[in-house]
């Protein structure tokens, strides 16, 4: 698989911004305890991602009207689409240094084409003790749905069907597409918002 970044700039992967609020105090707290839970970088990220995969639920799974776009709201109300989960979980690995970056899928919103089409997002971290970049989904497992951390094989949320016309895009952005963070403010309803308004295409 041959995975290219958006920028040569490592440092572009370590930018705070409005949505990725690294310095909000719950972000920097939450990072610290992480992080002196872990024995390494590499334990750090894992436990990190499982963290927003496991203790962030996905809006959608839980039925959920709320709508949450920045890291810091993502962990207050502690529930998030894909992109608000990413948000996080790049504010939390950024805040302790690990360059952190937003990767898409396309997806069929439900199983099959005729119900349409939907951009997915999840992260990559750049690990230094291995010299690589590492895609890893913190959607959220469930049943059908077990996506890992993994530095040895991809365990992502969701296989691409190419059957399907479904699409892995390869590049690794050094922020969330502006697509994504539109939608997450322009509407109020989460549950129509999955259903009718996300992007179906980068």
């Amino acid at each position: 698989m041959n995975i290219s970044c958006e920028s040569d700039n490592i440092e572009d992967y370590l930018e705070e911004t409005e949505v990725i609020d690294f310095s909000h105090p719950t972000i920097t707290n939450l990072s610290d305890v992480l992080f002196s839970r872990s024995s390494n970088e590499v334990d750090f990220i894992k436990n990190t991602y499982e963290f927003v995969r496991d203790q962030i639920a996905h809006s959608w799974d839980i039925q959920s009207k709320r709508i949450t776009c920045s890291a810091s709201e993502v962990l207050f109300y502690k529930e998030g689409i894909c992109y608000a989960k990413s948000n996080l979980l790049s504010a939390l690995l950024r805040s302790k240094g690990i360059p952190t970056g937003f990767c898409y899928q396309r997806l069929t919103i439900g199983d099959t084409p005729d119900t349409g089409y939907c951009i997915h997002a999840l992260n990559a971290a750049y690990i230094n003790s291995i010299g690589r970049w590492v895609r890893f989904d913190a959607r959220g497992n469930k049943a059908g749905i077990a996506a890992e951390f993994s530095l040895t094989e991809e365990k992502l949320a969701f296989p691409i069907r190419q059957q399907y016309n479904e699409i892995d895009y390869l590049e690794i952005y050094k922020q969330p597409n502006s697509k994504t963070i539109q939608v997450l403010k322009q509407n109020t309803n989460a549950i129509h918002m999955y259903l009718n308004g996300l992007p179906s295409e980068l």
